[in-house]
């Protein structure tokens, strides 16, 4: 049997809470009967409950687990007892959310959870049984198809990539772990035998993948999930954004920010590829200035209008 990967755990552990807690106390055997959870997993996931909680990290906002002999009890924290005040996007994704936890084993259909998701939507005017329609990136069907079968039989994968950062296209073989959506689009954990670590891969940017012949080892568990993963040695700038172009700040991983009080913002960027650089700062013109960093990276907008203006020049004349 493959071994749970961390999501899958907090899943687990989360149909679990709700499921304990309104039964006031149950007997091990039982919660691992139903769960099909062995002892010492479930021992272990409810020694990790204590430190869950939201700040400031207080008892009054953490939930307890407590083993008595042969029973569990859950106490949930007084946090819980606050009202939600939700937007329809938070209502819908919250529904969403929790109606997943509801496909784990064990969770219980008509328990707390669900009626919990019930109430939500019932405020908020959706079915929450209602078929949802989420757009995400363009992906081709038949790449999907070899990543996904790729990943279940543990093959090597060759791929025809192009990194954006760095506007080039190259042949990669990689060990694919897992596929996930994020921020509308599709992506692939992956151990990239040309970059000899674990990458993140837009699929959308996959132009073709063939599975080999070798086979690899899956990881215990999976890359840590995320698109962006900065290194202490990449150079990082401070951009001086206008009000207009605040939504960088939004859109793109940020190491910090500071409102200056005038409508404009001063964000510090771990920069990874040149190029991705010069795009955003031709894209933002006026609204943008380099206020610190190394010099290369305080001329790249510089350097890129000036390439722009000599292929226009170029074809113009």
């Amino acid at each position: 049997m493959s071994r749970l990967t961390t999501d899958d755990r907090m899943r687990r552990m989360l149909s679990i809470i709700p499921w304990v807690a309104a039964q006031g106390g149950v007997r091990i055997d039982e919660l691992c009967a139903r769960f099909k959870i062995d002892r010492k997993a479930l021992l272990a996931d409810l020694n990790v409950l204590p430190f869950v909680g939201v700040a400031p990290y207080t008892p009054d906002v953490q939930i307890d687990a407590v083993v008595d002999g042969d029973m569990v009890y859950v106490h949930l924290p007084q946090w819980f007892d606050r009202p939600l005040r939700l937007t329809s996007e938070q209502g819908l994704s919250l529904v969403a959310s929790a109606r997943s936890l509801l496909s784990v084993p064990g969770a219980d259909p008509t328990g707390p959870l669900a009626r919990g998701i019930d109430k939500i939507a019932a405020s908020l005017g959706f079915d929450p049984d209602g078929a949802v329609d989420v757009k995400l990136g363009e992906a081709a069907e038949g790449i999907m198809v070899v990543l996904q079968r790729a990943i279940e039989d543990h093959h090597r994968v060759e791929i025809d990539y192009y990194t954006y950062g760095r506007d080039e296209r190259a042949t990669r073989q990689i060990d694919p772990h897992r596929l996930f959506a994020d921020q509308g689009n599709w992506y692939l954990a992956a151990h990239c035998h040309v970059a000899g670590g674990d990458r993140m891969f837009r699929v959308d940017r996959i132009h073709s993948a063939t599975a080999l012949e070798a086979t690899f080892d899956p990881p215990d568990d999976a890359p840590t999930l995320g698109v962006f993963r900065s290194a202490p040695s990449d150079p990082r700038v401070t951009l001086r954004l206008a009000p207009a172009a605040r939504w960088v700040a939004d859109q793109y991983p940020t190491e910090s920010s500071t409102d200056r009080g005038d409508g404009t913002i001063d964000v510090t960027m771990a920069i990874t590829a040149v190029a991705w650089l010069e795009r955003l700062l031709v894209r933002l013109g006026p609204d943008v200035e380099v206020v610190a960093g190394p010099d290369d990276l305080a001329r790249a907008g510089g350097r890129a209008a000036g390439r722009i203006r000599a292929r226009y020049d170029t074809s113009s004349g």
